[in-house]
This record gives C-alpha cells, sequence and structure tokens, in this order.
C-alpha cells in the first residue's frame, strides 16, 4: 500500500515531526527573507544604473568623461557625437551583466548558507524537542511501571507549573481514585467470602448430623447431593479468596524450590489423572546434564503456598480439561514450567478468554466441574512473581501453558 506523504508523516514520531518543523519554519522564513533582499537589490542598482546612464548621456558640449583616462587613440566625444551613444550603451550593458552576475552568485551562496543554516535548524530543533519532551518519556516511563500491584506510585512531577505538571497531576488523581477503587473491590470480595464461609460451614456440620445414618430410603442419595453442593460452594468461595490473596500482592518471599513444588503437586494429582484415565508425566530439566532431575534444586523468590496453587491450578485444568486415554506433560527448565496436555483443540483467538474468571469456551467446558476460576488464579499468582503465564494450542489438541519467571 503506497502512502500518502500526510500518512507518511503522521507515523513519524512526534519529535521528528517537530525537528522537521523547526527546519521548515526556518526554510520559509530564509526564502522570503531572500526574495525581499534580491528584489530590493535589484530594485536599487537598476536605479543606480539608470543614474549613470543619464550622467552619461548628459555630458556637455566639450566635455570628456572625467572617469576615462586618455587614449591617443580615443575618439574625440565633442567631435564624434554617435560614437559616444554606443560607448555609453556598452557600459550600460556592461553593468547589467555586471549585476546580473552579482545577484545570480548571492542567491546561489544565499541559497547554499540557507540550507546549511536549515539543517542546523532541523538538528537544533530535534535537541530542543528531546529537553522539551524528557518530562513525557519520563511520565511514559513511570506509567508503564504502574500495574494493579503497585498502584501506589505516582508520577509526582516537579517543576513549575505549566502544561506538563498539569497533566501529572490529573494522572495521579485518576490513579488515585484507580487506586481506591480496585482496594474495594478486593475487600469487598475477602470479606464477602470470609463471611459466607461461616454460614457454610454450620450448613455442612446440620447436613451431616441431622441427615446421620440411618436414613429413611430416598434421604440418603439427597444428603449426598446436598454435601456435594456445599463442597462446591466452599471451594469456589475458597476460590475466590485465594485470587483476592493473590491480587492483593505479596507481602514477603522466601526461596521455593520449583522441582520439588513441582514432583509434590504431580504426586497429589496423580490419583485424579489415573482416576480420569490419563497419564501424567514430568520431565525436568535445569540445564546441568543427565542428572539434573535428580535433586538439583530450581530456587526462585516468592510465596511457596501461592506458587504450589499456581502449579496445582495449571496441572489440575490440564487433568480436567482432557479426554480419556491422553497425557498431561509437566516439563521444567532452567527459567519455565510449561504444562501440555491433550484434549479438544483451543481457537488460537479464544485463548485470552481463559484466564478471565467464570469464562469457559463452549457447552463441553462448561459441563465438566469447576467454576472456571482456575486459570485466573494462576494468572494473578503469576502476576504477583512478576512471571509471565502464556497459552498456545496444543499440536494434537489442547493447551500449552507456560509461565516463565524473570
Amino acid at each position: 500500500m503506497r502512502l500518502t506523504p500526510r500518512a507518511l508523516l503522521h507515523r513519524m514520531p512526534f519529535r521528528t515531526r517537530l525537528a522537521l518543523a523547526f527546519s521548515g519554519l526556518f526554510l520559509i522564513t530564509g526564502i522570503l527573507l531572500l526574495a525581499f533582499v534580491v528584489v530590493l537589490a535589484r530594485y536599487g542598482t537598476a536605479q543606480q544604473v539608470q543614474g549613470i546612464s543619464v550622467t552619461y548621456g548628459d555630458l556637455p558640449t566639450g566635455q570628456a568623461d572625467p572617469f576615462e583616462p586618455a587614449h591617443p587613440t580615443r575618439p574625440d566625444l565633442t567631435r564624434d557625437p554617435p560614437s559616444d551613444v554606443a560607448m555609453i550603451q556598452k557600459i550600460d550593458q556592461t553593468v547589467r551583466a555586471v549585476q546580473d552576475t552579482a545577484l545570480r552568485q548571492m542567491v546561489l551562496w544565499s541559497a547554499v548558507g540557507l540550507l546549511v543554516l536549515a539543517l542546523l535548524a532541523g538538528l537544533l530543533g530535534w535537541w530542543l524537542a528531546g529537553r522539551a519532551l524528557h518530562p513525557v518519556a519520563s511520565m511514559t516511563d513511570t506509567v508503564r511501571r504502574i500495574g494493579e500491584q503497585n498502584l501506589h506510585q505516582r508520577l509526582a512531577l516537579t517543576g513549575p507549573d505549566d502544561e506538563l505538571h498539569r497533566l501529572a497531576d490529573t494522572f495521579d488523581t485518576m490513579l488515585d481514585r484507580l487506586e481506591r477503587s480496585f482496594e474495594s473491590q478486593r475487600r469487598f470480595v475477602a470479606n464477602a467470602s470470609h463471611e459466607l464461609k461461616t454460614p457454610l460451614a454450620v450448613q455442612r456440620t446440620t447436613l451431616q448430623v441431622g441427615l446421620a445414618d440411618p436414613l429413611p430410603d430416598g434421604l440418603t442419595e439427597v444428603r449426598e447431593d446436598l454435601l456435594s453442593a456445599n463442597r462446591e460452594a466452599e471451594q469456589l468461595i475458597n476460590a475466590l479468596l485465594l485470587l483476592a490473596r493473590s491480587d492483593r500482592g505479596l507481602e514477603k518471599t522466601e526461596p521455593v524450590d520449583l522441582v520439588a513444588a513441582t514432583r509434590l503437586v504431580a504426586a497429589e494429582l496423580a490419583p485424579l489423572a489415573a482416576e480420569a484415565g490419563l497419564r501424567l508425566d514430568t520431565d525436568i530439566d535445569t540445564g546441568t546434564g543427565a542428572g539434573a532431575d535428580a535433586g538439583v534444586p530450581l530456587v526462585v523468590s516468592g510465596d511457596p503456598v501461592l506458587l504450589r496453587h499456581l502449579l496445582t491450578n495449571l496441572v489440575r485444568n490440564a487433568i480436567q480439561y482432557n479426554h480419556p486415554g491422553g497425557r498431561v506433560l509437566v516439563r521444567l527448565d532452567t527459567s519455565s514450567v510449561t504444562v501440555t496436555n491433550t484434549g479438544a483443540r483451543v481457537p488460537a483467538d479464544r485463548i485470552s478468554d481463559l484466564f478471565e474468571p467464570f469464562r469457559r469456551l463452549d457447552g463441553d467446558r462448561t459441563a465438566t466441574t469447576g467454576h472456571g476460576l482456575g486459570l485466573s488464579i494462576a494468572a494473578s499468582i503469576a502476576r504477583a512473581h512478576h512471571a509471565a503465564l502464556t497459552a498456545r494450542p496444543g499440536p494434537e489438541g489442547g493447551l500449552a501453558l507456560t509461565l516463565r519467571f524473570p
């Protein structure tokens, strides 16, 4: 697609456009000044040439040219008027030729000087634009570092009360509102979850005691359904509590051995995988050769409880959304953990939806157990540890989830 000059100009960085504007304004101003000087110079020299011609044409009879030295071969002006007129015309032509040559040289060298100065003006404009935009660049870097986990940071721009200072103050005010909104939401989720846990615990106890064996025919199945619904509600509340906790960030960290945590999670979920008819394998390679998976630690700084929940959610999700006879592979290398499973093919444009709370892709995924919080909790814990959690469709269906630590 061919870009128009206007579209090309709009694609240039603002600093480049500002420098080009400096150069263009200087060039236009210089051209106008040069044209003004040339017009005045031509008009002035034309007046001078006309004055010179009149002086030669009005020489009195019998008076020789006072500016011409005596020459033995020169005819006498008083005795040869026609030759006097020819000489005056020749002098006039010579003066005009000198005038044109001087103007051409002046225009040529003025244009060269104007181009050089326009280039210097552009460089100076580039430097001045950089100096003027430096506060904006600092503000941009600060804004990029501000996220959900560090909404307490502010621009706090110092300097005169100008447009940039007012822009920074406005942005800080917006961050204040966002921080209060996020904090209020987190407190609501945490408080609501805590408040709901107590009546659910009382409900479970009442069901277990009030509907203890022996029961009449038909009530045993009802009791199991009620207890199952109670357990589902407790799991949902615990998941919400975990999500709220991870969203608040890390209060303290300690070294965590990912190799040991991965082995522990795999051992805990192995019965669940066997019950679903899946094969759960681990491949641990910390980059130290053949014996890498034999007790070589891979330590990261973080919350051990949250990191264990993160790994558990990744592996449980790979088991839950799979098909009988499928496989789950947990691979750990020097800086990342990758969980790959088989299963239904996942469209690449829908993967981002899986990291949203209570989001599933289709009816098959909705029909399975769970609340759609596993990957959203995993993503929240990863952000709290400054890690990146990404997903891509597996080569044979399913997903490949990669957790990469900095």
